[in-house]
């Protein structure tokens, strides 16, 4: 029997076809869902520290596709006593959480076939410094409140823009506790 050929959808920058079949993958088998990421990080001087991300396991296996790793240096603005080296650690978390609310956005807008023509979109997560100076066990170490402020241009009502924004994995696990497993070995 002839198997008929597949047209390639793509919409929003998103290979539909790949993706409803990676859906119907992981539907049938699904350990294919299981993925780890993973980071290593060396402290450098200060406030300066670097992480490198390369390889991580996905669908069954270590993708090691990536050829080169990414290296990602964190450090402190002047006041805060750094060098300047890199956004600080708090603002990777902003960098995180826009990245995924904007991937998850335009990835389920694409599935559900609804066109997005732009997004632009401001992260602002406030922070009292006397949590993590450990002045006062009242104050939050992170932050108290992030404020997301997006504009999308499409034709899709907010509401369904919501819904796709709540597929997110890191604003799940920001807005939402999670257990973090810490182990230090001296040497």
């Amino acid at each position: 029997m002839e198997q008929l050929a597949t047209k390639e959808v793509i919409r929003n920058g998103v290979n539909v076809t790949d993706l409803m079949n990676t859906i119907d993958a992981v539907q049938g088998e699904p350990s294919l869902a299981n993925f780890r990421f993973g980071a290593r990080n060396q402290w450098l001087d200060g406030g300066h520290n670097r992480s490198t991300i390369q390889e991580f396991y996905g669908c069954g296996q270590v993708d090691q596709s990536r050829s080169q790793p990414f290296e990602l240096d964190a450090d402190e603005p002047p006041v805060l006593l750094g060098c300047d080296a890199g956004p600080n650690p708090v603002e990777f978390i902003l960098h995180g959480l826009a990245a995924c609310m904007t991937t998850s956005l335009v990835y389920h807008a694409a599935a559900r076939d609804i066109d997005i023509g732009a997004v632009v979109s401001e992260f602002e997560g406030d922070l009292d410094l006397r949590g993590f100076l450990g002045l006062s066990d009242e104050v939050r170490k992170g932050y108290k409140v992030i404020r997301v402020s997006m504009r999308v241009q499409t034709t899709a009502p907010v509401e369904v823009l919501l819904e796709c924004l709540s597929y997110s994995p890191v604003y799940e696990m920001i807005s939402r506790a999670l257990p973090v497993d810490v182990r230090i070995e001296i040497y």
